[in-house]
């Protein structure tokens, strides 16, 4: 049986309704924060700590939680050194920023995630292809659209 690491994910909204898409530090796609839920950890303290370490502020209202957990595997290709997940399990929040919050990428620099961001509408963010975890992000999506597209 495949064993997938447990992880949360969130999707950004400001308060015209865009969305955050990070582009990622490591080379890879664009995408959104994500990261382990740790020992001890429930997934709404995952994604605090998460966003926290990954965009540099806490300054956010969580309007929404993905019932249940999206999984997606990994590439055959891609290797961890010290794991190996078939793939993640996550638990996606939709949070929206608060009119005060500061992005912050280098506020973690010893494991900076993303070199830049911008926000998009939920019709531009469809279009872009996520690769591997494309289903994933477009589940999500599918799921929070009501409240997206609410101006």
């Amino acid at each position: 049986m495949k064993e997938y690491r447990q992880n949360v994910a969130a999707i950004i909204l400001n308060k015209e309704n865009k969305i955050w898409l990070g582009k990622r530090a490591d080379g890879m796609n664009w995408g959104f924060p994500q990261g382990g839920i740790e020992a001890g950890e429930n997934p709404e303290s995952a994604i605090i700590r998460e966003l926290s370490e990954e965009i540099g502020t806490k300054n956010f209202e969580i309007i929404g939680q993905y019932p249940g957990t999206l999984k997606y595997d990994f590439p055959k290709d891609m290797k961890f050194p010290t794991w190996t997940y078939a793939g993640q399990e996550q638990h996606y929040f939709l949070v929206r920023l608060d009119e005060q919050a500061k992005i912050d990428l280098e506020s973690h620099p010893e494991e900076i995630e993303f070199s830049r961001y911008q926000f998009l509408s939920l019709t531009e963010i469809l279009k872009i292809d996520f690769g591997f975890k494309n289903e994933v992000y477009h589940q999500a999506l599918a799921y929070f659209s009501n409240i997206i597209e609410k101006n």
